[in-house]
């Protein structure tokens, strides 16, 4: 990851916006003639007075070339461990009946400890 992009992924979704589109040198005009809104309203983001909608934030990621990911959250709001990271790799070359067992697995744990954080019988 370049570092222009890591520095700007440690900040707000306003700070974000901002940081994307004068990195791809666009005027807040610019930007809003690409997704159909006007100036003011992408100052209005820029800002953090206004949040835009979703249909809005998959039109500024495609404007911008970036993930909605990007956009809207912190670096490590979606990093995983290493070791996990590295185990999902390993599943990704897995056939997809294994995949798929391995979903179940997954899913099954989630819920089980969802059930558990919802009966206050978490330890940490």
């Amino acid at each position: 990851m370049n570092s222009s992009i890591y520095l700007v992924l440690n900040m707000h979704f306003a700070e974000r916006l901002v940081a994307f589109r004068k990195e791809r040198k666009l005027t807040q005009q610019g930007l809003g003639n690409m997704i159909g809104l006007t100036k003011a309203q992408i100052y209005r983001y820029e800002k953090g007075i206004s949040q835009p909608s979703l249909r809005i934030i998959k039109k500024l990621s495609l404007a911008l070339t970036i993930t909605a990911d990007q956009l809207l959250f912190d670096q490590s709001e979606r990093e995983l461990p290493n070791n996990l990271h590295q185990q999902f790799e390993a599943v990704t070359r897995m056939t997809d009946e294994d995949q798929r067992a391995i979903e179940t697995l997954i899913e099954g744990m989630i819920i089980k400890y969802r059930t558990r954080e919802m009966v206050g019988d978490i330890r940490r």
